[in-house]
């Protein structure tokens, strides 16, 4: 009876499908629409923002001790104590030691040119030698063009505790070089510095050298990221980075996208550079996109299950209308088409016996013309109420015409057949039918036929005709059968 069942089937999937389509288009188009509205906005304003805050407070923390050895390097006292020979050791180590404690410095120290001597707040420390290595950041320093430079070396006064020196070119008043002086601060406490920039403004920082090394950075443990060229992803863009010196960047590394800001710092000759993962910026609007796919999931779930719901009661009411009669509630001649060949198929197999039983009622049309056709209808309606009360469910019972009726009785011979046809003959006549109390007198003529091997429907329903029509001629109200 559902042969239109597939394309039921491929309409609901195609609905499913377009529906699932629209949501899942709709909510990646949002998605993606947003996610480059956030890029745009981290990379534009945020990041640029970012480092201008974090170059405020390198100011306030870094380049105070810039400043300090700046100072130091100017200053009359020192230059006049080293032009007058150095003769009083004690001098230098309680100003040393007055810079140390006002600056809050980790170190100060003095290195004298003439005498080689290295001062610091506790006196003197060292002699410095060209061929120690300890000692190659001070004639490099004799050699700076610039007055100043910002270099990492452990410290001998501190434990040898990695230190960022300011090294400060002192020279007399006629500008001749006569040593170096400067504060330091530990990496350590700088790197502390840095990581309060970092959750404060919950972005990674670190700093480059203008050789791209990577010279400062809170999570530094491994010597290999100490160079960006050696860093995935920023290696490919490391000679641009150096080259334009600031700018904004976009790299992929450990299989998510960076964001990247930086900017050069002439005062320490570093790279600020401000870097936030685009997963932790999205990561809100991936939420969303999971809650809209989630809700447009059930919306597309609760649409399917409403749309199959309609289209099976539709399917339902237009298989009825098509293989239903709607006066008797009896299937039609369409559903007899659609229900006799698997009967028949059932039969070719077990070989059970196969019976046609086929009535007409008699005189149908003085019912019509004397009572009416309501009168009529209800008497059709009831005769085949009468008849499938004395059916079983396997069998088949059809409006065959106007007010004839056909069972295909299974697993029932002949003699059944003819049993059941008197049956229903004898019931119709019983009655009782009615019309505005009055009796309506109604009889049946039945014909009825076995179905024979190797026979066809078609032979089957002219055999029980032939019956059907020698009852008619032998008086009606009988029951005739034809082997």
């Amino acid at each position: 009876m559902r042969k239109t069942l597939p394309d039921k089937h491929r309409l609901l999937l195609l609905t499913s499908i377009l529906l699932g389509l629209g949501f899942l288009a709709t909510s990646l188009a949002s998605y993606y629409v947003s996610k480059s509205a956030i890029r745009s906005g981290i990379v534009e304003n945020e990041l640029p923002i970012t480092a201008d805050n974090v170059y405020s407070e390198i100011q306030k923390d870094l380049i105070r001790p810039i400043l300090v050895s700046s100072m130091m390097a100017s200053d009359t006292f020192l230059r006049d104590w080293v032009l007058k020979g150095e003769r009083d050791v004690d001098e230098i180590t309680r100003y040393l030691a007055t810079i140390k404690t006002r600056f809050s410095a980790v170190t100060s120290f003095f290195v004298s040119e003439r005498t080689r001597t290295y001062y610091h707040a506790e006196g003197v420390l060292k002699k410095v030698r060209e061929s120690e290595w300890r000692d190659i950041w001070y004639f490099r320093v004799r050699q700076l063009d610039k007055p100043y430079e910002i270099n990492v070396d452990p410290d001998l006064a501190n434990r040898d505790a990695m230190t960022i020196f300011i090294n400060y070119r002192v020279t007399d008043y006629q500008g001749r070089f006569i040593g170096a002086t400067g504060v330091g601060l530990t990496v350590e406490a700088v790197k502390k510095m840095v990581n309060t920039y970092q959750e404060r403004y919950r972005r990674s920082i670190f700093f480059l050298d203008r050789d791209g090394r990577v010279v400062l950075r809170a999570d530094q443990e491994k010597e290999d990221t100490r160079d960006i060229r050696k860093i995935e992803g920023l290696a490919d863009l490391a000679d641009r980075i150096l080259r334009e010196g600031s700018g904004s960047f976009v790299y992929r590394s450990g299989g998510d996208t960076r964001l990247l800001n930086v900017r050069f710092i002439p005062e320490l000759n570093w790279h600020l550079c401000v870097e936030k993962t685009e997963n932790e910026a999205i990561s809100g609007i991936r939420r969303v996109l999971l809650v809209n796919l989630l809700i447009c999931a059930a919306v597309t779930a609760v649409v399917l299950l409403i749309s199959t719901v309609i289209v099976n009661r539709f399917q339902d009411r237009m298989e009825k209308m098509a293989t239903t009669d709607k006066l008797t509630g009896l299937f039609n001649r369409q559903a007899f088409d659609i229900l006799i060949d698997p009967l028949l198929q059932k039969q070719k197999r077990t070989r059970e016996a196969v019976s046609a039983v086929l009535f007409d009622i008699d005189d149908f049309k003085r019912v019509n013309d004397r009572y009416g056709h309501l009168a009529g209808d209800r008497v059709l309606a009831d005769i085949a109420r009468l008849a499938k009360a004395r059916l079983r469910g396997a069998d088949i019972l059809c409006r065959w015409g106007g007010e004839e009726f056909l069972a295909i009785l299974q697993g029932c011979g002949l003699a059944d057949a003819v049993r059941l046809g008197e049956e229903i003959r004898a019931a119709v006549e019983a009655g009782p039918f009615e019309q505005d109390g009055r009796a309506i007198p109604m009889t049946v003529s039945v014909g009825a036929a076995e179905f024979a091997p190797g026979e066809t429907i078609d032979q089957l329903l002219a055999r029980a005709d032939q019956a059907l029509y020698t009852a008619k001629e032998k008086g009606k109200n009988l029951t005739v059968s034809l082997p």
